[in-house]
């Protein structure tokens, strides 16, 4: 067939950037029409977020003699992921600890906490306010503290500190699904500044103007929700679980 250079071009679809509504429908229909678990999803979540930062700081690249990883979680979604990708990066050698401050009494969460406990994964007791003493024992820092559910103009303690101290880090933060303290359905300067951004099921609508690095794990969407609400997730390559947009 000859092709001319009268014929139109290819559509090129667009990433489809979700809204905090859009999200949270998705994921009910996921646990409720596709029958997938909770704890289901957030080891998938965990899993990805994990593989994204071995791609983002290999173990090579690290510029301390400890491949040590501070992850701080929070009440939530958000803070399961983050225990879930702790456990994992300490399968992969990395030497992660953890700072908790608010353990929850649903099974979910305390069964992701004694894994973690398992493999001997530290829990730190407190944070430093002093932000050098952080920037001196980590490469890096995971922030799964606040998650698109989270109402950002009503961040309570211990939560609103958190963010202060780790808006004055040197060292670089890499955030799960959105910074902690944006607001999902717009851009923001609030909240942290993360080097690193790893969006799940698809980017939220405040990371459309994000200039760091930025992975996406949503391989995993069947795909008739994809086609439902346009995702038009890019394709992944070979058989990996997350792409870098």
């Amino acid at each position: 067939m000859n092709h001319s250079s009268t014929e139109p071009a290819e559509t090129i679809e667009l990433l489809r950037y979700l809204s905090k509504v859009e999200t949270a429908a998705i994921e009910t229909e996921l646990l409720r029409d596709y029958r997938f678990g909770q704890q289901q999803l957030i080891e998938i979540w965990g899993h990805a977020c994990a593989i994204a930062i071995t791609k983002a700081f290999p173990l090579t690249s690290l510029g301390k003699k400890q491949p040590t990883v501070l992850v701080v979680c929070g009440p939530d979604q958000n803070g399961s992921i983050g225990l879930v990708c702790a456990r994992h990066l300490r399968i992969f050698e990395y030497e992660p600890t953890i700072y908790y401050p608010k353990r929850t009494p649903h099974t979910i969460q305390q069964d992701f906490t004694v894994q973690c406990e398992k493999m001997d994964i530290p829990f730190l007791s407190y944070l430093p306010t002093e932000v050098q003493l952080i920037n001196d024992a980590y490469n890096l820092v995971i922030d799964a503290i606040l998650g698109p559910e989270t109402d950002h103009t009503d961040v309570k303690e211990p939560y609103a500190g958190i963010l202060v101290t780790l808006k004055q880090v040197k060292i670089p933060i890499v955030s799960v699904d959105i910074p902690s303290g944006w607001d999902v359905d717009q851009v923001t300067s609030d909240g942290i500044n993360p080097d690193v951004l790893i969006s799940l099921m698809a980017p939220k609508r405040c990371a459309t103007s994000f200039t760091g690095k930025h992975y996406l794990a949503g391989r995993f969407l069947p795909y008739d929700i994809q086609k439902k609400y346009d995702l038009n997730l890019p394709e992944y390559p070979g058989i990996d679980c997350v792409i870098e947009l």
